[in-house]
This record gives structure tokens, sequence and C-alpha cells, in this order.
């Protein structure tokens, strides 16, 4: 490897070691990828894509058939009888609570058992701000069963919580700004298979955000009922300028879709307005980008394990997600880091991130990110709250290689400080 970006030795040979270690599970993530890509391809072949579903609408959008073709191939892929996908859901907080609203009516009991949900999420629910509007303010009733003290799902806790008066069980795959473990796919089958134990009526959301495409199973296969999630993250291909999905029962897709519009009018209008080839093409290449971010996460975690520090997976575990958690120890490792991520970017590689307040978050964040689509989290990036343990969660990587450089430069940072 040329060492355009004069990295020390040191650094270089940890970085051999380390692909040494996870050679294995790259290999493992290759045909994920290959399984996935062909079901894509399936898809798109069973909805016939062809190029007149790229063609922009406006207005009310009447008879897109692009609109139309694109919730078919999510339907396929996520193995859901049906899918709503939007370019007008401006990130998956806003996916995920127009699910929310979809299906819960003034009165109604959710239960969290995942613990408390994702900072962004808590203010639709009204666990925190108390601002007008959320869920809170509409009457839902919200709970939630607390993770053990391990950072694991309790099951036997939500056996004692759940009861038949809740109507939706929620459940949130990824851990957020949070040193749990993500969930898999047998987590989430053993979580709808207690959940079913107690309460057979409830419906079963999922936050699916970053779990897209990491495993061949999906969640919908495995009992969940409705799920949410993004396309600046892992369905976005990376290509997605903006966008999110819903897909799960008929039934519960419509009622969503009622919200997202109006009743009665639901999927049936939403102008497109030139953005379906994008979400069609970053759809396609969602698979393959998503497993060039679980080997950047591998290797990361492989890595940084040569040199000493505690990381979430590890290289060799079972993936449900593309984050990788690594606990760096203090602030300036932390800054540090993030520095190294922004400058192996493609784009802004000259500016240096700081920790500063954002809404919805308790702390001051760190962000590093190089993208071509402001906030995507398929590309490399990284991002934190400054609090103890001082972890760093980073995600994405549209291609290996540049991922890996990502990951030695952020780990030359912090060895040369």
């Amino acid at each position: 490897m040329h060492n355009f970006f004069n990295i020390s030795e040191e650094i270089l040979q940890a970085s051999e070691k380390a692909m040494e270690l996870c050679a294995d599970k790259l290999k493992e993530i290759d045909e994920i990828q290959e399984y996935n890509q062909h079901k894509m391809l399936m898809a798109f072949q069973k909805a016939k894509v062809s190029e007149s579903h790229f063609t922009a609408t406006t207005g009310y959008g009447y008879g897109d058939r692009g609109r139309d073709a694109l919730d078919e191939v999510y339907a396929y892929v996520f193995d859901a009888e049906d899918a709503l996908v939007r370019h007008n859901f401006v990130s998956g907080t806003h996916a995920l609570t127009v699910a929310l609203f979809g299906v819960l009516r003034p009165g109604d009991k959710m239960l969290s058992v995942t613990g408390t949900p994702y900072d962004t999420l808590r203010s639709a629910i009204g666990i925190e701000g108390n601002y007008p509007g959320s869920l809170k303010d509409f009457g839902i009733i919200y709970d939630e069963v607390e993770l053990d003290e391990d950072g694991l799902v309790d099951y036997e806790a939500i056996k004692s919580k759940l009861d038949s008066s809740y109507k939706m069980v929620y459940i949130q795959r990824s851990r957020g700004y949070c040193v749990r473990p993500t969930l898999t796919i047998k987590d989430i089958e053993k979580i709808v298979e207690t959940v079913r134990s107690v309460n057979k009526d409830a419906i079963i959301m999922l936050d699916n955000c970053y779990g897209e495409y990491v495993e061949k199973k999906q969640p919908l296969s495995v009992g969940v009922d409705l799920m949410a999630g993004s396309l600046i993250k892992n369905p976005g291909g990376g290509i997605a300028p903006t966008g999110g999905y819903i897909a799960g029962r008929k039934d519960l897709v419509e009622m969503c879709s009622y919200r997202l519009t109006t009743p009665g009018t639901g999927k049936e209008i939403g102008a497109t307005l030139g953005n379906n080839r994008e979400l069609f093409l970053g759809t396609y290449h969602a698979p393959h980008a998503t497993g060039e971010a679980l080997k950047t996460a591998v290797f990361a975690s492989a890595l940084f394990s040569v040199l000493g520090y505690e990381v979430s997976p590890n290289y060799n575990d079972d993936r449900g997600d593309i984050i990788q958690l690594i606990k760096l120890g203090t602030p300036e490792n932390l800054e540090k880091f993030c520095v190294g991520i922004q400058h192996a970017s493609a784009v802004d590689s000259f500016v240096t991130p700081y920790p500063d307040d954002m809404p919805g978050y308790e702390d001051k964040v760190i962000m590093a990110a190089g993208a071509f689509t402001l906030g995507s989290s398929i590309e490399l990036s990284a991002d934190a709250p400054l609090r103890e343990p001082f972890a760093v969660w980073m995600q994405g990587s549209l291609n290996f290689h540049s991922g890996k450089l990502g990951i030695m430069l952020a780990a030359n940072e912090i060895v040369n400080k």
C-alpha cells in the first residue's frame, strides 16, 4: 500500500495484524452481500422497473408509476406485505413518528422493550421536552422495560410488565448512543416470541435504522408487524439524497400512509419531483454499500482491539447493524478520532470537527462526516456525545478501501497526538 497519508509504522503493522484477525469475518460478509444483492435484483425484475419509472411527476402525483414500483421493490426485499417509500420523509425519526401516529390512538398504550429510545425520538413520544404535538400530548401512554444490568433485553421483565392492555410493543434494533449490544435477527425473533406468549394482538414495531441488509433474514419474517428507517442510512446506498420508508403489514402501512398524506388518499398521491431515479439507484446499490460499511466496522473493531481499546461488537461477533462502538477513554482521544475520520473524507477533508450543542441532544455532540449527502450515515462518519465512557460510534463507508484508510487515519491521530 502506498503511504499517501504518512501513516505511522505502528499503525501500518497493527492494520496488517487486524486484517489477519478479521479475514474470515470479511469473507462471511461477502456472502451476505451477494445474497442480498441477488434478492435486490429479483425485486427490481419482479417490479418490472424501467426507465419510465424515473420520470418526474408534479402536483398531486396521481398515477406516479415509479413511486408505486419503488414501494413494490421495498416490499419484496423486506418480505413485507406493503411498503411506503418517500423522499419527503425528512429523517428516520420522521418515518418512525409517522408510523407511531399512524397506528396509535388517544388512550392507547405502547411499551418499549429495549429501554429508552434514541435521543431524537424522545421528544416525539413526549419523554423529554414537553413539545406540543407529541404522543403524550395526544393522550397516548408510553411505558418501557429497562435493559438488564448487562445491557441486554430483559425477557422476564417483559413478561412481567406486558399485558393485553398494550396496543404496541416497540423495539429499537440499534444501540443509539448506548453501549448495549445491537439486536440481531435472532434477538428480535426471541423478543417477538416472548411478546406473543403474553399478548398475541400487540402491534410489534421495530426501529430498523442501521440494520437493513446486515443479515440475510428480515425482521418482518420473524414476526415484526411494522418497521421504519431512513434512506440516508443503509437502504439509500449512499445515493438517495433524502427520504425514509415504512414497511410491514398492509393494513398498518395503509394507516401510516393516511398519516403522511390524508385519510382516504394515502399512498395514491405525492409527487416525486424527479427523485425516483436516485431512490431506485440507491436502493439497488444498498446491499453492496451496506456490506462495505460492515467490513469497515469489522476492521475498526479488529484494529482498535490490537491497539488495546475496548470495542463492541468484537471483530468476530455476529452483527445486527453497521455501527461500531469504540471506547476511547478521554475527550481528547474522542476528538482526535473524529478529526482523523474527517481528514479521511473526500468532501470537507480540510474541516476540523469540534463538540457543540445540537437540537435533540442533552450533551455536546461531536460529528465527523465528509459526506456527499449531509448527515448520511452510510458514508463513513463518526459521532458521539461528550460523556462517559467517551465512546465513539462510527458507521458507514461506501467502499471498504476508503473506510479502512479512514480508520487507520483516526488511529494515527490518537497515536501521534
